[in-house]
């Protein structure tokens, strides 16, 4: 599958500041300490809608961490998966009376435009779960011969993986198991289905049924996978056997990451899958949690017809830490527009502080926990600065421009 289309990121001067990120599983900040290439793995969409703001949120923040790794001297490896079949695909095409195929291809072109315009550096590998079908079965079958996975007596054919074979489990999300039971209940898995050896047990491999797309699974029989071991197989294949970082939105967490951190620990006998797992806040709208089930989502693409510039939709959803649940309104648009024409304005001046100081702040501050509210901060009073005649380094406004664009992603030339 064919990502979207890149773009020049400036190169700083001097030397990158280390990048530290609260990790899930340790519940605390942490140093990454990447390898060579860093390797990265974000949970991509599942393309029955376009993208809405919490998808744009959580792109962004692993954006600005391969930036920093990028500025620390880090070649990155990073590759994003699309769930191109699943049950939310499934369903919303047959309500519109579409074929799944097609809406899967036109919303994963949307996401890819929208990734462009904000200026998300693409990932290495853009993998789909449907080409990914062969390596999956394949993978799927080392479980059922290691004992690690199973098969339903109903006839189904669907096939379960077996968490009392992976010794972590439940580490990742440090919940008990009255909260995954609940949270799988909510979230995709069905732990009241009888048959499975724990009510916790994920589906691994769905057997086919009428009206469904299946594909051959050789001693698995016809059907399709389940979500949580189409990333680890896509991930383990392009990236080894631990990665650095796993990616994605809190409501991630569980079931999916510690379901597919499980599968690929038991696969390769090595754990923890991840030295850092990382989690994206949530977007809600005035007030109450955006969801498609709610009907409020707020799309990417609608905004940027309405003529939104996509660099102050990402200056908007950076204003709040990527971690917290935030709130989107009118005025936190408004700030980002207006701040977006503040820094615009500071680019073109004739001077401003040194820029080397600007510089060392941004860095400090996004090394910190990508803590984006005081790099943000530390740009509007340089920007205040330059435009009140403070300072004038003729070359300050320059730098400022690149480090807006190379750190943040936010591009203030004209």
């Amino acid at each position: 599958m064919d990502s979207w289309t890149g773009h020049e990121v400036p190169r700083l001067p001097g030397t990158g500041t280390p990048l530290a990120l609260f990790d899930s599983a340790r519940q605390a900040v942490a140093p990454t300490r990447p390898a060579s290439p860093a390797t990265m793995y974000v949970c991509g969409i599942t393309p029955y809608d376009a993208t809405h703001l919490g998808h744009a949120a959580t792109m962004i923040t692993f954006d600005l961490v391969q930036r920093m790794w990028r500025d620390s001297g880090h070649q990155v490896k990073y590759v994003q998966n699309v769930t191109d079949v699943d049950d939310p695909l499934l369903e919303r095409a047959t309500r519109d009376g579409e074929d799944w195929v097609v809406l899967a291809m036109r919303e994963t072109a949307l996401f890819r435009e929208d990734m462009e315009a904000l200026r998300i550096i693409p990932p290495d590998h853009y993998v789909g779960a449907v080409e990914s079908i062969p390596a999956i079965a394949e993978q799927i079958r080392t479980l059922i011969d290691s004992g690690a996975a199973y098969r339903l007596t109903d006839g189904t054919g669907d096939i379960y993986f077996d968490v009392s074979s992976a010794s972590g489990f439940g580490s990742e999300s440090n919940l008990s198991r009255d909260q995954m039971l609940a949270f799988a209940a909510e979230r995709g898995g069905d732990p009241r289905r009888p048959g499975k050896r724990d009510a916790l047990d994920p589906l691994l491999w769905r057997g086919a049924r009428d009206g469904e797309p299946a594909w051959e699974g050789g001693p698995l029989g016809p059907g399709r996978p389940g979500w949580h071991i189409e990333c680890a197989v896509i991930a383990l294949g392009l990236l080894g056997d631990q990665i650095d970082l796993q990616g994605g939105g809190n409501d991630l967490i569980f079931p999916h990451h510690e379901c597919s951190a499980a599968h690929a620990e038991v696969l390769t006998g090595q754990a923890p899958f991840a030295a850092h797992y990382v989690h994206a806040g949530m977007i809600g709208l005035n007030g109450e949690k955006m969801s498609k089930s709610r009907g409020n989502l707020v799309f990417v693409s609608r905004m940027r017809g309405d003529g939104v510039a996509p660099m102050a939709l990402r200056l908007a959803l950076i204003a709040g830490h990527y971690r917290s649940d935030r709130q989107w309104t009118d005025d936190t648009l408004k700030t980002g527009q207006q701040r977006l024409h503040r820094w615009r304005s500071a680019a073109r001046a004739a001077g401003g502080p040194g820029g080397a100081d600007l510089l060392a702040a941004v860095r400090g501050r996004l090394a910190d926990d990508l803590d984006t509210p005081g790099a943000l901060a530390a740009i509007d009073e340089w920007a205040d600065q330059a435009l009140a005649g403070v300072a004038p380094d003729p070359h300050a406004p320059s730098l400022m421009a690149d480090v807006c664009d190379a750190l943040l992603g936010v591009r203030v030339r004209d």
